[in-house]
């Protein structure tokens, strides 16, 4: 139950509604008890042995309570039959056993009514408190995790816990207490039938428990399994293009197939398990109830110490049992499918996030002089990427930072804005070390443009003005006017309220691209980081990015990690990288002096 109680505290908002189910609970719990016990006196009187009573009886004590009320029971039986006749009585009592049944439902049904609104409202804040923590945590943490298993967590996982809290509150109060009413019921008409229903718990429990030793197990691998298709799916519609293109759709399907047919067999064993919970306790159940009848019959026909209608409303009461006997081990099972569902969703809350705001972290939001790199080492894994690396830039400079594949450029970048931290070394932004600094106000400072447009499916208005919320139409059609994109965006039907559907896919590379710098241009960050921004682009579509890269970029510190070496000839410097350190750096014709590696590089494209 350790997982149960951390996911307590989503419920204290809506510990109201808790304790209204638990109070309905309790009231069917009674009526339910009752509406069997009120059969009793109906019965004798239509079997004719309702006793003579003319004398009101008075109360002498819990002890004597059973005695007391059925004196008083067959003392008003007696005088209604003697005031209004046989029939009168019997109109009466149905009236009662009606009445009880009414206000049993009702309180069943009210239970059900406030127990909806604490389930979807645990369901809402977990949902949020996952995506929150998806937002916080850090990309470290998503390269190593598919993004499917994310999502089956935030949909499915959550939705399981919210359906075992109801099987909690059910295994802890409405059926237990129903049990218990009927028991001491049972015990007021006979204790020595009563022994019997003893027999029959704890060995259904005994049973129940056995079945349902492997259920987390199993339940933690179809949950897990889940992920996995689930990532199947996005990776698919994610890359839709190269699978159709490549003629990979008997692979990715075949994939997909083994994935769904695990599940398949999984599901198959936990429901299994899970309906064999409920006939099995019904027939331990009616086990007992069939030695019930032998036994109790053997007390009223031959041994004469239990009337009839008492024996009738008793094995009414033995059934009873068995519909919450049956409720709770199907709630066992719930439960334990719910605390798996439970360690899959605590994995990510409690999942330490290291890039978190300092105490007192300082709030930052002019650029003023530089920023200075120095003596960073950083490893994603087990290899360091940058070793001893420093630089300075200076505002207003533009530096560019060239290199082969895997050199290191682009985690350069992923440092500056603290997608990751460095393991030695320090980052500082006009003397001030970015680990120090706020969050917010860091990433406030800058403004990225990476080679994968980035857009979301929404208006091209919405997708501008992430930077920008309140920006008006004049200041995003300005901004994409020096992003080079305006010309194309007012042909289109509604202009900036256009939806540019999923990944602004009805628009072409350069037309993301251009998006991508016009959102960062109305945003008008002190520094700009370009991530290799032209580098997917056709020559058609890089001369439109570079014209509005380099608007972009007057008056600006800029930070351009470059694939193409002829979109930063302009630089201020130039910064030449190989196995993350740094073997040249200057302008473009002091670097061609060199006749170095600046130069081969330049050659090479050149030639190609």
């Amino acid at each position: 139950m350790s997982n149960f109680k951390k996911i307590f505290p989503f419920v204290l908002p809506y510990k109201k509604y808790a304790y209204l189910n638990i109070f309905f609970n309790v009231l069917y719990a009674l009526f339910g008890t009752l509406s069997f016990v009120s059969l009793q006196p109906m019965m004798d009187v239509l079997f004719g042995q309702a006793k003579q009573n003319y004398i009101e009886p008075t109360y002498s004590g819990i002890w004597d309570l059973k005695i007391y009320l059925s004196n008083l029971s067959s003392y008003y039986i007696t005088n209604i039959t003697d005031t209004y006749g046989i029939g009168y009585t019997l109109g009466v009592l149905v009236t009662g056993i009606i009445t009880i049944f009414l206000l049993k439902n009702l309180s069943d049904y009210l239970a059900l009514f406030f127990i909806t609104f604490l389930r979807n409202g645990v369901l809402k804040d977990i949902r949020n408190a996952m995506y929150k923590k998806t937002l916080d945590l850090p990309l470290a943490f998503f390269s190593e995790k598919r993004k499917g298993d994310t999502i089956s967590r935030i949909a499915g996982d959550v939705n399981e816990v919210q359906s075992s809290f109801l099987s909690i509150l059910e295994l802890i109060v409405k059926e237990p207490l129903t049990i218990i009413f009927t028991i001491i019921a049972m015990f007021t008409i006979s204790v020595k039938l009563t022994v019997f229903v003893f027999i029959f718990i704890p060995i259904s429990g005994t049973v129940i428990s056995l079945i349902g030793k492997k259920l987390k197990k199993q339940s933690t691998k179809a949950q897990e399994e889940q992920g996995i298709f689930l990532s199947i799916i996005e990776e698919t519609l994610g890359g839709l293009k190269v699978v159709k293109g490549y003629n990979s759709e008997k692979y990715f399907g075949k994939i997909f197939q083994n994935s769904t047919d695990k599940f398949f067999g999984l599901s198959n064993t936990i429901g299994n398990r899970q309906n064999l919970a409920s006939p099995l306790s019904e027939f331990m159940g009616i086990m007992v109830i069939a030695v019930l009848l032998w036994f109790g019959g053997h007390m009223v026909l031959i041994e004469h110490t239990l009337n009839g209608a008492a024996f009738i409303t008793y094995m009414g009461l033995a059934y009873n049992i068995l519909t919450p006997a049956k409720s709770i081990s199907k709630a066992s099972y719930n439960i334990k499918r719910g605390n798996a569902a439970a360690e899959r969703i605590l994995e990510i809350l409690e999942q330490e996030n290291p890039i978190v705001n300092k105490e007192n972290a300082i709030e930052k939001d002019i650029f003023e002089s530089e920023i200075s790199i120095k003596n960073i080492n950083f490893k994603y894994e087990d290899e360091y990427v940058l070793k001893d690396f420093s630089l300075e830039v200076k505002k207003g400079q533009t530096v560019a930072l060239v290199g082969q594949s895997g050199s290191g450029k682009s985690t350069i970048a992923n440092l500056l804005t603290r997608f990751y931290d460095v393991n030695e070394g320090q980052i500082e932004i006009d003397s001030v070390a970015i680990k120090d600094m706020n969050l917010q106000s860091l990433r406030g400072l800058m403004g990225l443009v990476t080679q994968d447009s980035i857009l979301f499916n929404d208006t091209i208005k919405a997708n501008i003005s992430l930077g920008k919320l309140d920006a008006t139409d004049d200041e995003i059609i300005e901004a994409l006017k020096i992003a080079n994109a305006y010309e194309f965006v007012k042909e289109l039907p509604n202009g900036i309220y256009t939806n540019i559907g999923d990944s602004g896919n009805k628009l072409s590379g350069g037309q993301k691209q251009r998006l991508s710098i016009a959102r960062a241009v109305l945003k008008n960050p002190p520094i700009m980081i370009l991530d290799e921004a032209t580098s997917a682009l056709d020559t058609e579509s890089e001369k439109f990015v570079q014209v509005a890269l380099e608007n972009m970029m007057q008056n600006r510190t800029s930070i351009v990690i470059a694939h193409r070496l002829s979109t930063i000839q302009k630089a201020d410097k130039i910064v030449v990288l190989q196995k993350g350190k740094i073997v040249e750096q200057g302008t473009h014709d002091e670097l061609i002096a060199l006749n170095g590696t600046y130069n081969k590089l330049v050659s090479m494209q050149s030639f190609e």
